[in-house]
């Protein structure tokens, strides 16, 4: 077993790792990710997906590829496709208690809009759990896995990354946080 008795910081990424990924609220998202794409540059669903796909592997998320090759409304891109129902998420007042036994901080590290991450853990029950919440707006747009995006929660939220665990669910992701 690994010890985890140093650690201080416990950051978590949201989307599928604080829920399960069956519960489908990603879909949600990816399918109104996929009908943004369609009518902001206008392709058809299929070659959406397909340049969602090569936005994801080069800029981290389609915003950014959205960002860097066309000019696109970010909040209204945020707004837009971050504006699903929750009924699809179920309340977990187990993860509620376990998160609250952990001893030092916790953070919700998330490539999500801010509204939508309240939304989230609001409806999860673990809003109150969190000590506070690193969004997508919070690193100027720059997503995860950017090493200046790990660098400014690590400054926001003032603490020594040996110290911390982060748990995510896109391996690339992590990648910066070893370092």
């Amino acid at each position: 077993m690994i010890d985890l008795s140093h650690i201080q910081t416990w950051v978590f990424d949201m989307d599928d790792t604080l829920y399960p990924r069956e519960q489908g609220l990603m879909r949600l998202v990816q399918a109104r990710i996929n009908a943004y794409v369609v009518e902001a540059v206008g392709l058809n669903p299929e070659e959406a997906g397909v340049l969602q796909r090569q936005f994801l592997d080069e800029h981290g998320t389609t915003l950014a590829g959205l960002m860097a090759n066309y000019t696109i409304d970010a909040e209204h891109f945020l707004h837009d496709v971050h504006d699903v129902p929750m009924d699809s998420l179920e309340p977990n007042p187990a993860l509620a208690e376990q998160l609250r036994r952990l001893p030092g901080r916790k953070i919700v590290f998330t490539n999500g809009a801010r509204e939508y991450a309240g939304r989230v853990l609001a409806r999860l029950g673990v809003a109150d759990c969190f000590d506070g919440v690193f969004a997508i707006e919070d690193a100027d747009l720059t997503p995860k896995p950017a090493p200046s995006t790990f660098r400014k929660v690590i400054e926001r939220f003032d603490f020594e990354p040996r110290l911390a665990a982060f748990f995510e669910d896109t391996p690339k992701n992590l990648e910066p946080a070893k370092v």
